[in-house]
């Protein structure tokens, strides 16, 4: 746990276990006891409960097979006309080959495609795998840098820095077209 909770443990409830503990040995009183153990109880039910709600709060750990799948634009961070057309002209996969490829579109209809290469840095020197995107050249504006990733407890997205649309959020899923 934390420097609290050890202050805690060694200040205040080992000594009050050993009070409590002494004066049930000695007086043999049916309450202590269960003071004893409601206390101990207590402690455990909320080391477990904050087990549980770090497991699920903790943020995604990601290795290379996570990357793999189709993408698309996340709508869901900005509303509007702008982001909408981003919807429907930009969108990409990533296969379990390591290659990427990323798709100008006009809805349906694919214009363009631009192909390279993925890989990800060594896990050892941080918590999660960060996506490398290597291009054939000349590429798309969207891919002249390697995405930001951002993670969340049970999902993640990747930013991609455009010097015409500044940050383009992409998340994983199937394009599908707009009402």
């Amino acid at each position: 746990m934390g420097f609290g909770f050890n202050l805690f443990l060694i200040f205040i409830l080992v000594p009050l276990t050993g009070i409590l503990l002494i004066a049930w040995l000695l007086s043999r009183k049916l309450l202590i006891g269960k003071i004893l153990g409601f206390i101990w109880l207590g402690i455990f039910g909320l080391i477990l409960l904050v087990g549980i709600i770090n497991w699920l709060t903790s943020k995604t750990e990601l290795n290379k097979d996570d990357y793999y799948g189709e993408y698309v634009v996340n709508r869901d961070y900005f509303r509007g006309e702008q982001t909408d057309w981003q919807y429907n002209h930009f969108r990409f996969e990533i296969t379990d080959a390591d290659s990427i490829y990323f798709y100008v579109t006009d809805k349906q209809k694919t214009l363009k495609t631009y192909q390279g290469t993925i890989k990800t840095t060594d896990p050892k020197n941080y918590n999660s795998e960060r996506l490398i995107i290597e291009m054939e050249q000349p590429t798309q504006h969207i891919l002249t840098s390697n995405p930001t990733t951002y993670r969340n407890a049970w999902s993640f997205y990747l930013v991609f820095n455009s010097p015409k649309f500044h940050n383009l959020f992409f998340k994983k899923g199937k394009w599908k077209p707009i009402d």
